[in-house]
């Protein structure tokens, strides 16, 4: 049953009169309130994760639970429709267990506040947010294991719960909670970071309603609903096709052994809304990959993607909601059946934008990218200290970004557009290790008219022994290319040993054992490239040979031809060109570009690496 609303004013809030100029401050007002919570977060949280990476999000919705700013929007609907208790004044809820919200969070690493915001009586808004925990118990340091067959060896799951009622702390359950992991003193600190920013925006809201009245302040915030409606309205109209486009790409394994495994959609336009159906992907895995997909957070993704590419000027909140449909095969890799482990879903949920990207690129390849928006690359790595301390480190790496109709993608950027990188002094100051080289991959990035951005070698000098572990994915099937863009270099993980042994490991491991002084390379993947790399100017080529973003044989790939001195050779430029557009297998009318075809990379993989390539998911094994 429903939530239950406990106000002690239950007068219904009058549709009020509201000129632009009023609706535009209050919009901007509540903007900078979101800004202020992340602000707060970033200076009262002690994990690297959330204080140097910004790994949390905010949002601040309306008195029904609709987002009107944030980053994730979606799950306040769906937790009150299946939260049996009361909202009452001066509470606040805290949870972190997927499966008791329908997926609203996908990982119990996300620890979820959500309060009420009440004046005078009545319910007003909600402030709420989410930062990934850097440690909540279960098998491993991190609580992210990568053979993790059920959820229950993942760590602590929290259901709803109020750490406040009437406005006093529930420390006893606190204290339980704490007590599962390795790292109570950094989870206390996210945790009531997490709560100051809720407590922020919900004075800034207060002050918001009392400057123009209760009234006019919920008539603003449904008016941004609906301006938002009627944009993605306007924007599915001229955008989405009433014809079927399908697209398929794939996680390359799970951790075990298997894979690839495959994520599919469809997508269509009928009777004004948009259809995303989900069938054709890969049942549910065995192992920790698993991406319960709530359908809200897709029409989100979607909502997201839709006003970044068309109008970024837009205000993106919930209000579109209903002109989208989500369709999730039950039992499938996005919505796995409990108590399926859900912790390495990273890799599902970067691959959605690289689906989203192909299919409303396909009509309109103009204004497609290449793929790169591919998996978030994690590194743990846990021991204890010649001193007899516990340590432990839990970090995002950064990949290349795609080429895009607009121009070059981003060397060594994040997945997610708001995330900075840990400074290098500061792993160094807390962590026992020492960063010996973070620099772009050369020629990582697809070649194209707009080159795809190129990944990070960050190699890792560890000075104590320890556990490692490494998420990472794009290591077997590339980032595509588009538009005769070519596709992106894939991920590889290199140990080195102090004589100077190389080996290559695995991009998914858990409790892989190292020595002090051994050296981690932590290559991640390039992005796709955009366009006919022919059409890029020679001149740009050679500027970025010489700043190390592509090498003199990379230049080759462009058609450039550099010499002995490091200066453009025109007319061998010119006659390489010419050959290159004369043979027979050029392609440059081509939408997408996969590179080689499985058995080829399968092939190339166990050659370069001498690691076993995935030969199918475990699913069909077991058929």
């Amino acid at each position: 049953m429903p939530a239950t609303i406990v106000q002690t004013n239950s007068a219904p809030f009058p549709h009020a009169a509201i000129d632009p100029v009023t609706l535009e401050v209050i919009e901007n007002a509540l903007r900078n309130a979101r800004i202020e919570m992340d602000t707060t977060l970033v200076r009262t949280a002690m994990s690297p994760g959330i204080r140097e990476q910004g790994d949390a999000f905010p949002l601040i919705a309306d008195h029904k639970g609709r987002m009107i700013v944030g980053q994730f929007g979606s799950y306040i609907g769906p937790f009150l429709e299946g939260y049996d208790g009361s909202v009452e004044d001066g509470d606040m809820i805290m949870l972190s267990d997927p499966y008791s919200v329908g997926g609203a969070i996908s990982h119990c690493n996300d620890w979820l506040v959500l309060l009420p915001v009440f004046k005078d009586g009545r319910l007003i808004a909600y402030t709420s947010m989410f930062g990934h925990m850097s440690d909540i118990g279960g098998k491993v340091p991190g609580s992210m294991p990568i053979d993790a067959t059920t959820i229950f060896q993942e760590g602590v799951r929290i259901p709803p719960v109020k750490i406040f009622r009437n406005g006093i702390e529930n420390t006893d359950l606190l204290d339980l909670i704490m007590h599962q992991v390795r790292t109570p003193e950094w989870c206390r600190a996210d945790l009531n970071a997490l709560i100051a920013a809720c407590r922020v925006a919900a004075r800034r809201v207060i002050e918001i309603a009392g400057r123009f009245g209760d009234d006019v302040f919920v008539t603003a915030t449904g008016e941004l609903l609906a301006r938002n409606h009627r944009a993605m309205k306007h924007l599915i109209e001229t955008s989405v096709s009433e014809e079927k486009v399908s697209f398929h790409d794939y996680i390359c394994d799970d951790g075990v052994g298997f894979g690839p495994y495959k994520l599919q959609c469809t997508m269509w336009r009928e009777d004004g809304r948009v259809i995303l159906d989900f069938e054709g992907t890969d049942p549910q895995s065995p192992a920790s990959i698993n991406f319960f997909l709530n359908e809200n957070m897709m029409k989100m993704f979607f909502g997201i993607y839709m006003i970044m590419v068309f109008d970024p000027q837009i205000l993106f909140n919930d209000g579109f909601y209903d002109l989208i449909d989500v369709r999730i095969p039950e039992g499938s890799l996005l919505k796995p059946r409990f108590p399926a482990a859900l912790s390495g879903r990273t890799h599902a949920l970067g691959r959605i934008f690289d689906l989203l990207g192909a299919l409303l690129g396909q009509k309109t390849p103009q204004f497609l990218n290449g793929a790169g928006f591919s998996s978030s690359p994690h590194l743990f790595y846990a021991g204890t200290d010649r001193k007899g301390e516990w340590f432990q480190l839990f970090q995002i790496g950064f990949g290349g970004i795609p080429g895009r109709p607009l121009g070059d993608g981003p060397d060594g950027h994040s997945l997610w557009p708001g995330f900075t990188n840990v400074p290098n002094e500061f792993l160094e100051r807390y962590f026992p290790l020492v960063i010996e080289r973070y620099e772009t991959v050369a020629d990582s990035g697809g070649a194209g008219l707009h080159r795809g951005g190129n990944g990070i070698n960050t190699t890792y000098r560890f000075l104590e022994k320890g556990m490692i572990a490494i998420h990472d994915d794009r290591w077997f099937v590339p980032p595509w290319g588009v538009n005769g863009g070519k596709p992106g270099a894939r991920a590889r993980k290199i140990l080195e040993k102090p004589d100077g042994t190389r080996i290559d490991i695995a991009n998914k491991l858990e409790e892989f054992e190292v020595e002090a002084d051994d050296q981690l390379h932590f290559i991640t993947w390039g992005g796709g490239g955009w366009g006919d790399p022919l059409e890029r100017a020679p001149e740009l080529v050679l500027k970025e040979v010489r700043q190390g973003l592509v090498t003199v044989a990379g230049a080759r790939a462009y058609g450039v031809v550099i010499d002995a001195r490091s200066a453009l050779d025109e007319t061998a430029t010119a006659a390489l060109r010419d050959e290159m557009r004369a043979e027979p297998s050029r392609e440059t009318n081509k939408v997408f570009d996969f590179g080689p075809d499985m058995d080829t990379l399968r092939a190339q993989c166990e050659a370069q690496t001498g690691l076993p390539a995935p030969t199918a998911p475990r699913w069909a094994h077991i058929a």
